[in-house]
């Protein structure tokens, strides 16, 4: 395999670029030359491929976000627009990808590999949510992101004898709210894998009230049945029983963004090196991620069909620290 290509899809992680960096450097140094696909899935329909030199990505390790860029593509999703990416590949005389995303991504790739194209995935979402890795990539940079935005409100919340309610990303996964819940002190966290009724995290609040806090801080999942939504109505409901006055912050994409912790840099160059290395060396159709701290291959089909579960002892770690 003398060509080979790297792309990025779905949403963007602090530290992509520096497994875009490890791809290319480390293919070029076993003598490959390296393609990158722009916008995604998008690109490799439209065609829109570009030669990756070792210059060409210098100056990028630091860079939040993805230089190659991402977007959504429904057309990839069928056979055609498979087809359609492919006969883009050959045309390029490109003979292997890899692929850096989370599990819309690591489909895709499972796609492609189930139609004979050599593909090597690469752990890279800041939900946590992917099958066949411990951690992936730019969750610690999104993780100290929302642990700075804690740090914060808590001092305004104290300022004013208040209790924010604090909404992070993670679709139906609670891995970041969990892991800033306990970072950041909080008095209640509302994830998808282990939900709270309305009535639980009102007697937190009304406990913390009761102790004589200055605040609460309450971390909500995005993907939690009980969402800031359901909460805010409940609580206005019954705001004479809570002792604080309740305040709202979702922090969107502000998550996303920021420049990749050191950590996030370090993860994203062995796994995007290592996933240059497997693909050369014949290993596709995988997914590279780390589990206990060692790279590891798990099989793409394997990757898609199995659901990645939140340890509940860290949920019960967090229910005995909030008294």
């Amino acid at each position: 395999m003398k060509r080979i290509a790297v792309l990025t899809s779905g949403g963007d992680a602090p530290g992509m670029n520096a497994a875009i960096r490890a791809v290319t450097r480390t293919a070029i140094s076993m003598g490959a030359e390296v393609f990158g696909v722009q916008l995604g899935y998008q690109g490799l329909i439209d065609g829109i491929i570009i030669p990756l030199g070792a210059r060409d990505v210098a100056g990028i390790i630091q860079r939040g976000g993805t230089m190659l860029g991402s977007a959504r593509c429904d057309e990839f999703k069928t056979a055609q627009g498979q087809r359609e990416a492919i006969r883009n590949l050959h045309q390029h005389g490109i003979e292997g990808i890899v692929v850096i995303g989370g599990n819309g991504s690591q489909t895709g790739a499972n796609a492609l590999a189930k139609q004979g194209f050599p593909v090597v995935g690469v752990a890279s979402t800041i939900d946590n949510d992917l099958y066949g890795s411990d951690i992936t990539i730019g969750v610690d940079t999104a993780l100290n992101i929302v642990l700075e935005a804690i740090d914060r409100l808590k001092v305004t919340a104290s300022s004013h004898q208040r209790a924010f309610m604090i909404e992070v990303m993670g679709r139906n996964c609670g891995y970041l709210a969990l892991m800033a819940g306990i970072a950041g002190g909080a008095e209640t966290i509302v994830i998808p894998e282990y939900e709270v009724e309305p009535e639980y995290v009102a007697k937190d609040i009304a406990r913390a009230y009761e102790k004589g806090k200055q605040h609460a801080i309450i971390i909500v999942a995005e993907g939690a049945k009980n969402n800031t939504q359901v909460l805010e109505t409940y609580f206005a409901e019954h705001k004479e029983e809570l002792g604080f006055s309740i305040r709202t912050t979702i922090l969107g994409h502000v998550q996303r963004g920021g420049t990749p912790s050191a950590s996030d840099r370090i993860l994203a160059s062995r796994l995007g090196s290592e996933a240059a290395k497997a693909l050369l060396g014949g290993n596709h159709g995988v997914l590279i991620g780390m589990i206990k701290n060692e790279l590891v291959s798990t099989p793409l089909e394997v990757v898609v069909e199995e659901k990645k579960e939140l340890d509940r002892s860290w949920f019960e770690m967090a229910e005995m620290l909030d008294r």
